[in-house]
């Protein structure tokens, strides 16, 4: 299962990064940490959501990471603004607790993953890396624990097939397009096309967000609520 502490293989560009957090000293100890990385830049930072647009609009950055909870306008209402743009970037939510309910809200509007405070420079860093690669789910399991903990809505869109189903669902497991073809004995060319496929009929913004829309219409296992 993907975790941050395993950096992707990456295409070798840099990865341009804005931060939106209230806390100046959360932002430049994480502007530090990405800094010192040579494929990683900070090109801009705001204090608070409202200004997130803006930030995003000037800097053209590929990942976005959000503070969730900051006074005025909080890091799920900025993050669905900065996902309305044109050719939004990624965006990668910080939290104080990986069980946030906000964390879910964001997630369910398309945010590309989420990352506790406390994690670790690496763990930070590489999870930089896997959202702007978008070839796998940052902390699999927790996403999976914040989403299959609700009431499954029922799906009523166009019909996924069986294979988009499976590869979905090793999607899900925080496989990458190429372990998912080892996996299953076909072409990785082959699995980006079910996984665009299972996109487009979800009607999703990218393979973290089909994840999300499959757990909440209870299309993939362990989807319905834990526990009682």
């Amino acid at each position: 299962m993907a975790d941050p502490s395993h950096s992707p293989v990456g295409s070798g560009a840099m990865i341009r990064v804005a931060l939106v957090d209230d806390e100046p000293l959360i932002r430049q100890g994480i502007a530090m940490i990405l800094d010192g990385e040579d494929d990683l830049a900070v090109v801009g930072e705001t204090d608070d959501g409202a200004g997130a647009v803006d930030l995003v609009r000037r800097t053209h950055p590929d990942v976005v990471l959000m503070d969730i909870r900051m006074p005025g306008v909080d890091g799920l209402r900025a993050t669905e603004l900065v996902l309305r743009l044109d050719d939004p970037p990624k965006v990668l939510v910080l939290t104080t607790f990986g069980h946030d309910d906000h964390v879910r809200a964001a997630l369910q509007v398309g945010a590309a993953g989420f990352l506790v405070k406390r994690s670790t420079a690496e763990q930070m860093v590489n999870a930089v890396r896997m959202v702007a690669v978008g070839d796998t789910l940052v902390f699999p399991d927790q996403v999976r624990g914040l989403l299959t903990r609700q009431p499954v809505v029922a799906w009523s869109g166009p019909a996924l097939t069986a294979r988009e189903l499976e590869v979905l669902e090793l999607v899900a497991e925080g496989l990458t397009n190429g372990e998912i073809a080892a996996q299953l004995v076909i072409g990785t060319e082959t699995v980006r096309t079910h996984v665009g496929h299972a996109i487009g009929k979800l009607g999703a913004r990218d393979r973290t967000n089909a994840v999300v829309l499959a757990w909440t219409h209870g299309l993939l296992p362990h989807s319905q609520p834990m526990g009682s």
